[in-house]
């Protein structure tokens, strides 16, 4: 997509110009909040029901909207759509507003137009971008900048950016939020991983996928910078096929030494970026594990690039409290630990979390299927997991994977159920792991629902 899509769009006075947003979440609502504000005639199309909380927004501002349909004419009649991400363009209204030509854009592209002289730092990866990106947040704040945390997680960019502008957004932002960016431009761009996910959205090709990552860097500068896991082969391979002397590369890696980024020196972190130079032993890192030291890193790069002090991201790495649904410890019985990973919507967020595993596991898997290849953790499986309770409407493809290397399978279909099932499959000293490799959509509203009955029937225990 080239900006000149976008040159017939006055986003400085949009009156009179029509704007539809497809899709009434989150990000949708936070799209025409403020559309509707810098001067807009927004409609909110939805093919579902609306949350009762976010129709009130709608009404509270007198957006027209609508629910449980999408009306053609009112739709294809607009200047620009902003299409909310969890909508494929596959989509029958999408293809059509395609053939007549109308722009569509993302919410982060449409807040980007209104960003003035504020900085995005944007965080994507197939794994780990919730963690880093609640991280650097955490840094900015201890370190009193003038700061928002957006995106996927928490607030949407554009309400923010409508209701509290901030001098820095620190965003959370997926590949589908990228597939629709016209200008967007982070002043950082933080790429953790690529690892095979949401392949159905990319015709089942992982190169459309890595290219949608990497959109991230596309309107960078000199100005600008760029931090990647210089480990990951994926991220490797398409550096070999492009340029990015566009921008400033500020790589990060555990297995080797790194001239202007951050690496590992025995158990320290090594930071050095332009003249600054800082080391951090990882064990003052209050998130354990591999994975998460990655996710450190390029927390830690991010705030050093900014000018924050090394005293102040030394403390905040050291307070920092994990996110809910992200290896959160729930509860111990009777000597038995369980911990909630429902976030784990992908095979490469379960080998993360086996990886970081150190007592016999009774595993939950399961639930919507993206076209997982389960024999990446066998290995871990077959080392760590002790029996295997699989969650879902269908298990047949965990049953099937599973029934040579595990000596104990069941099948469940509710978070209580399978609570249960665990703790009786599970002695004194093991853990109970909800980490599913799946979405949650069979049994479950979203992850964060999963995640809050596993919860509820651990504690019913």
């Amino acid at each position: 997509m080239h900006p000149n899509i976008l040159k017939h769009i006055n986003f400085e006075n949009p009156a009179h110009q029509k704007l539809v947003v497809i899709g009434a979440g989150e990000s949708g609502v936070g799209a025409a909040i403020l559309a509707k504000q810098k001067g807009f005639s927004v409609f909110v199309s939805d093919a579902n029901k609306i949350a009762a909380k976010y129709k009130t927004e709608l009404q509270q501002l007198e957006i027209d909207f609508e629910e449980k349909l999408h009306t053609e004419h009112k739709i294809l009649e607009s200047a620009i759509i902003v299409k909310s991400p969890g909508i494929s363009n596959k989509t029958g209204i999408i293809e059509k507003i395609q053939q007549q030509g109308i722009p569509v854009i993302s919410e982060v592209e449409l807040a980007y137009q209104y960003c003035g002289k504020s900085k995005i730092i944007a965080i994507t990866g197939s794994n780990g971008k919730s963690t880093t990106t609640a991280l650097t947040y955490h840094i900015f704040e201890k370190a009193g900048m003038n700061c928002a945390m957006v995106g996927n997680i928490g607030i949407s960019f554009a309400k923010q950016v409508a209701l509290a502008p901030k001098q820095w957004y620190v965003a959370e932002i997926s590949s589908f939020q990228l597939d629709d960016i016209v200008a967007f431009k982070p002043h950082i761009a933080v790429l953790l991983n690529i690892t095979e996910d949401h392949l159905d959205r990319y015709d089942y090709h992982f190169q459309n996928y890595i290219n949608s990552k990497f959109k991230i860097i596309e309107n960078q500068t000199t100005d600008d910078y760029f931090i990647y896991c210089d480990d990951d082969d994926v991220i490797q391979q398409k550096l070999n096929n492009i340029s990015i002397t566009h921008t400033n590369p500020l790589p990060f890696s555990m297995k080797h030494e790194i001239k202007n980024g951050a690496y590992l020196k025995g158990d320290q972190m090594m930071l050095r970026i332009q003249e600054e130079r800082v080391s951090m032993s990882i064990y003052d890192f209050a998130l354990k594990g591999k994975h998460n030291t990655y996710n450190t890193m390029a927390a830690c790069i991010a705030a050093t690039t900014v000018g924050i002090r090394k005293e102040k991201i030394r403390e905040a790495v050291n307070d920092f409290q994990s996110l809910a649904h992200r290896m959160e410890y729930v509860a111990t019985v009777r000597g038995v630990e369980f911990i909630n990973d429902s976030k784990a919507t992908n095979v490469n967020s379960t080998w993360f979390a086996l990886e970081s595993m150190n007592k016999p596991t009774v595993l939950i898997l399961g639930g919507v299927d993206k076209g997982n290849d389960y024999s990446l953790i066998a290995d871990l499986v077959c080392e760590k997991v002790k029996a295997i309770v699989c969650m879902g409407s269908n298990n047949k493809k965990i049953v099937d994977a599973f029934k040579k290397i595990v000596p104990v399978i069941v099948e469940t279909n509710s978070a209580k159920d399978a609570v249960e099932q665990s703790f009786k499959l599970a002695t004194k000293g093991d853990a109970v792991l909800l980490s599913p490799a799946c979405a949650s959509f069979d049994l479950f509203k979203n992850f964060e629902d999963r995640g809050n009955q596993f919860k509820v029937a651990v504690k019913d225990l």
